[in-house]
């Protein structure tokens, strides 16, 4: 009996600290699309007026990714929440964003062969990790939900 009474405090606990956490998750994105938006405004403003250059463009692509991460975390905590169980795939999609980012925002020539192919082989074992999750799933070849 107490360790039922126990496990249910503990399940409330854990709940409690989702909705903390979607709820600051939200307020974080919520700022950074602002953030985004301020920040577009101000290098288009700046001269060359309407014109971004490839520095800039690089703060504007690595700020979105970093926005469509905290999007693909929220789905993860709404997905626990509601279901009460992790999903990988949105994992994978979250790791694979992560990872885009970071290439996306690498000096590649700076970096070393050998540092290229390790992130050429981590970008290869998530894109493979995340297709087996959707061929277990039934869902290699459809579309995703949302989309007609």
């Amino acid at each position: 009996m107490i360790k039922f009474q126990l496990l249910d405090k503990l399940r409330t606990f854990e709940r409690g600290i989702m909705y903390v956490l979607v709820i600051m998750m939200v307020f974080v994105v919520a700022l950074s699309t602002i953030r985004l938006g301020w920040k577009i405004i101000e290098e288009l403003i700046n001269p060359p007026f309407l014109l971004l250059n490839i520095d800039q463009l690089f703060t504007v692509f690595g700020f979105f990714l970093m926005i469509l991460i905290g999007l693909e975390l929220l789905e993860s905590l709404r997905a626990y929440i509601t279901e009460e169980q992790i999903h990988v795939e949105v994992i994978f999609t979250i790791a694979l964003i992560a990872v885009a980012r970071k290439v996306i925002t690498l000096e590649m020539t700076k970096l070393s062969p050998l540092l290229l192919i390790g992130i050429a082989s981590l970008v290869l074992a998530l894109a493979i990790g995340y297709y087996l999750i959707r061929k277990a799933h039934g869902k290699v070849g459809r579309k995703p939900s949302g989309e007609s």
